[in-house]
């Protein structure tokens, strides 16, 4: 759907619109009415020349690629292909979009943003700080100027989890009166030996170890492959890359087979059976049903399931009779 854009008096001045031809220069204005509100359309000679070139029949889907190329290769536009429902969509955007236009409100995302301008940045990990109260600090007692870190932080181990007490706190101090002893305190603000002791042996950490590998229950299950991902080798095993209609209607035709429970070890014999054959991609469930039910004749293209396995030479009265089908 056209929108209204703004067009800068700048643009009749730039030095990259006037690099390339008039009519790649019209269609350029004209895409900006054509962008959604991110600068992306698709990339679509005859649809594009339909649209802009409605009223001039001479400039049609071939001038449109020309002006394409020409944009392209001056930065003006940005041409990229993103693969989806099992085939490559082709789309472009105007690289200095957010420069030049603001969109009050900005409709939600319909197409795939541009790999090569328009990554999506990493988002930053935020860095949090502890604040220790100093009424908190108050109701548990004097703390050493040791134990402090010059950041404000308490570390782990500068107090003691039950805290030994001076002796004076044995004969009638409370322990929110009690200072922290020394001998409590190691050298590194760590727990001193005695007070690791007291309270029974060091069991270690208790945190399960990240780098753990997950046994029995626990392990993950192995991952059943996709049907992008049964395509995806297909493809690779064919000499040349099948057309984009042959890929995406056989990974539809894939991901029907793998929704209704079909093992595929069996749907990646009937892929191969298919490009062993050339066959139409609607045949797949076919190929897939003669992989998976076939019986112990020749698996080879172009031989019929009746025809037996290899089978040793005999001498029979009637050779036309006893091979008939191989003959």
């Amino acid at each position: 759907m056209p929108r209204i854009r703004t067009i800068k008096p700048e643009a009749f001045r730039s030095e990259s619109l006037a690099a390339v031809s008039l009519s790649a220069e019209r269609t350029f204005l004209g895409l900006l009415t054509e962008a959604d509100d991110h600068g992306r359309f698709r990339d679509q000679p005859a649809v594009l020349a339909g649209a802009l070139w409605s009223y001039r029949p001479g400039h049609g889907a071939l001038g449109v690629e020309d002006d394409l190329t020409q944009l392209a290769a001056h930065n003006l536009i940005c041409r990229y292909a993103v693969h989806e429902d099992g085939e490559d969509r082709r789309y472009a955007h105007v690289v200095t979009w957010r420069k030049h236009q603001r969109i009050n409100r900005p409709s939600g995302v319909r197409t795939p943003p541009c790999p090569h301008h328009e990554a999506p940045a990493a988002p930053a990990t935020p860095t949090m700080t502890t604040v220790v109260p100093e009424s908190a600090v108050r109701a548990h007692g004097a703390l050493t100027e040791d134990v402090v870190r010059t950041h404000g932080g308490l570390t782990e181990g500068s107090v003691s989890p039950h805290g030994a007490l001076k002796q004076s706190a044995a004969h009638g101090k409370t322990a929110g009166q009690a200072a922290l002893s020394e001998s409590s305190l190691s050298t590194h603000g760590g727990l001193s030996e005695p007070s690791v002791r007291a309270h029974g042996p060091d069991l270690g950490p208790r945190n399960l170890d990240l780098g753990t590998t997950a046994r029995g229950a626990s392990a993950p299950a192995p991952r059943t492959p996709s049907a992008k991902q049964l395509i995806t080798e297909y493809e690779a095993a064919c000499a040349h890359r099948p057309p984009s209609g042959v890929l995406g209607h056989l990974g539809r035709e894939t991901a029907r087979l793998l929704a209704e429970g079909i093992d595929p070890d069996h749907v990646r014999a009937g892929l191969a059976r298919h490009r062993a054959r050339g066959l139409h991609p609607s045949t797949l469930p076919s190929l897939v049903h003669e992989a998976m039910n076939a019986g112990g004749g020749l698996d080879r293209p172009g031989f019929p399931a009746t025809v037996p396995a290899r089978r040793a030479w005999a001498n029979p009265a009637d050779p036309a009779a006893a091979y008939a089908e191989e003959l």
